[in-house]
């Protein structure tokens, strides 16, 4: 048996019975985060909850109010994961996120379309496809598609989408079923139970497929063809929007280009010279400013080591410093006997870079403690602790905690 969401994609409630609730754990990503949830999966009689399958993600929605987080296909099974327990023969309602539901219909249906078009009109087969949070592709089986070809695909596709061309479902109660031969398909998974689904897209193309569909190829709106990469080995990866995507990807668009226009003091047909123009100069202005941070790096060693009277110590700490200027500046330092160099760049009170160097004794034992002391990371290579800090605030903790150590072995010899 089909599950309701395949016999009507439209179909937001229904009304089901559960069949089982076992507990169960799921793995979720949470701020980059993976963190398991415990809790039940849920089988029903029917359900309007689509699970992943045929390159489409899983809907969302819930049971009984209970929301569920993720929903799988087991054989002719639904499997719901809730974090609720929710009995055998419990009556439940159940309800579909549909702006989620039908935007999938739109980008699996948009996906159809232009499969069948890209190998009816070019010889392009599709051979897999992903449907993204906000942009989708379909690895074609090509080394390239040229940009006419993509121009003259795109406005097939919605001419088709503007003759309001149907799309329904069929199902096969016996997969030896001889019309399924005439049937565009990639085989049907090895547990697969029950009927054959297949979704034609009139005079267009007929395919297996598990998923929700539009109707009517007049639902899809329009479709974007935006761009080709090249793929894997001899493949070529085609990016789209269809549907209600159009409007997000154009609004998108739109909120960029004015913003780039402040930035760029420019019109949008001026972007990319603008843009050519900030970065060369960017580029000059990083190469001027490198120069300058290696000569101060030589003077405040000079100054350092022109002086009568020296500390056994030298720390300095500069902002806008990067690790060529720490390098250089422990190595003009380095030629003073018995000196032991701290220098720190990045913010004041946040993260940065740090590198100790000094007599080989010396960088061994506080070469780490310094590095704990400002919450970071590091290593002992070419006689120089190096590493990131954390906590750039705690410089004056470091800095005592070596005057401390520098004085406790003076005394002891």
């Amino acid at each position: 048996m089909a599950l309701a969401c395949q016999r009507d994609s439209y179909l937001t409630q229904l009304s089901s019975v559960v069949k089982s609730c076992k507990p169960s754990q799921l793995t979720v990503v949470n701020g980059g985060k993976k963190e398991k949830l415990s809790g039940f999966d849920v089988v029903l009689e029917d359900t309007v909850l689509f699970p992943e399958g045929g390159g489409q993600p899983d809907d969302r929605g819930s049971i009984n109010g209970v929301s569920v987080l993720r929903i799988t296909r087991s054989g002719a099974d639904a499997v719901h994961f809730v974090t609720e327990e929710i009995p055998p023969e419990t009556k439940v309602d159940l309800q579909v996120d549909w702006k989620r539901r039908f935007d999938h219909m739109q980008q699996h249906s948009g996906q159809h379309l232009i499969t069948a078009l890209a190998d009816s009109m070019f010889g392009y087969k599709t051979t897999s496809w992903n449907l993204g949070e906000k942009v989708s592709f379909i690895e074609l089986d090509t080394p390239k598609m040229t940009a006419e070809e993509l121009t003259t695909l795109e406005e097939t596709v919605n001419a088709k989408i503007r003759e309001g061309v149907p799309m329904t479902p069929k199902l096969y109660e016996n997969k030896d079923d001889p019309q399924l031969a005439a049937v565009r398909a990639r085989g049907l998974p090895d547990d697969h139970v029950g009927p054959v689904r297949v979704v034609t897209i009139e005079g267009i193309d007929s395919n297996m497929c598990c998923g929700t569909h539009v109707s009517n190829m007049a639902h899809l709106q329009a479709i974007k063809l935006l761009y080709t990469e090249k793929g894997k080995k001899g493949k070529t990866n085609l990016f789209f929007v269809a549907g209600d995507r159009v409007l997000s990807y154009l609004g998108r668009c739109c909120s960029v280009e004015k913003t780039l226009t402040g930035v760029l003091k420019g019109p949008l047909d001026q972007h990319v010279d603008l843009a050519d123009k900030a970065v060369k100069g960017w580029k000059a202005a990083q190469k001027l400013s490198t120069g300058l941070l290696k000569e101060v790096a030589v003077l405040e060693a000079e100054a350092f080591k022109s002086k009568a009277e020296k500390d056994n110590l030298f720390v300095t700490h500069r902002k806008e410093g990067d690790g060529d200027y720490m390098n250089i500046l422990v190595g003009e330092l380095q030629s003073v006997e018995g000196l032991s160099c701290l220098v720190t760049v990045g913010d004041e009170k946040g993260a940065g870079l740090f590198v100790f160097a000094g007599p080989e004794a010396v960088v061994k034992d506080m070469g780490p403690k310094i590095c704990d002391l400002l919450e970071g990371k590091g290593a002992l290579s070419g006689g120089r602790y190096r590493g990131k800090a954390n906590k750039m605030a705690n410089r004056s903790k470091a800095e005592a905690a070596l005057r401390e150590y520098l004085q406790q072995t003076k005394a002891e010899t």
